[in-house]
């Protein structure tokens, strides 16, 4: 998918988070947003993402030469952020299934196969909220990389990681996000955002 911003800019209240933010993102490249912690990387995100508006400006998306609506936005795209909450009173196995209820699995997963890529052989009838915040992350990653879409949003995909969790996020990065547009919101750019081959840093249109 191809995104193009065209002077987005954001205000809560009466204060500006960016502006003038003009970007293209191209189909298939893993671009890094940077910027400090409270920047408005997250912001920019959701805007892509469509769950919020910009105040100004706005975000076209392209696939193969289509133009993709904004309320169809969703269909296309998954997002792993903080703030994104795991059910947790399902199990692994009946999380992956409320996923895939509403994703496609990339072809050849399935429940099985991304059981096994998180390593969880022996977790199979615990409750999400039993894993540690690691683990939550590790599962959240692997629904969104592991799903058929063409556009990958990340924001601080390693937060919560051990170095154990860092190895682990580059293995799956490296061989399942690859050919795909993604999104890599990050205040650590060579550990978080390495495979991006180019970068937006929000710090640019601070107003």
């Amino acid at each position: 998918m191809r995104i193009e911003l065209q002077d987005i800019g954001k205000k809560f209240t009466s204060e500006w988070v960016f502006r003038n933010v003009t970007f293209t993102f191209e189909e298939r490249q893993a671009t890094a947003i940077l910027g400090r912690n409270g920047s408005g990387k997250s912001t920019l995100l959701q805007i892509i993402a469509g769950n919020i508006h910009p105040t100004s400006g706005q975000v076209i998306c392209t696939l193969n030469g289509h133009p993709v609506p904004e309320d169809q936005r969703y269909r296309y795209l998954t997002l792993v952020a903080p703030y994104q909450e795991l059910i947790e009173e399902f199990s692994l196995p009946e999380m992956i299934k409320f996923h895939f209820a509403f994703k496609n699995f990339l072809p050849g997963f399935n429940l099985k196969k991304i059981i096994e890529l998180l390593g969880f052989r022996d977790s199979g009838n615990k409750q999400i909220q039993q894993f540690s915040s690691g683990i939550k992350q590790r599962v959240k990653l692997a629904l969104a990389v592991c799903s058929d879409v063409p556009l990958i949003l990340l924001d601080e995909p390693t937060l919560n990681f051990d170095a154990a969790g860092i190895e682990w996020y580059y293995k799956l990065m490296s061989e399942f996000a690859k050919d795909r547009t993604t999104l890599i919101c990050s205040n650590q750019h060579q550990t978080e955002s390495i495979f991006a081959q180019s970068t937006l840093d929000i710090e640019n249109f601070k107003p």
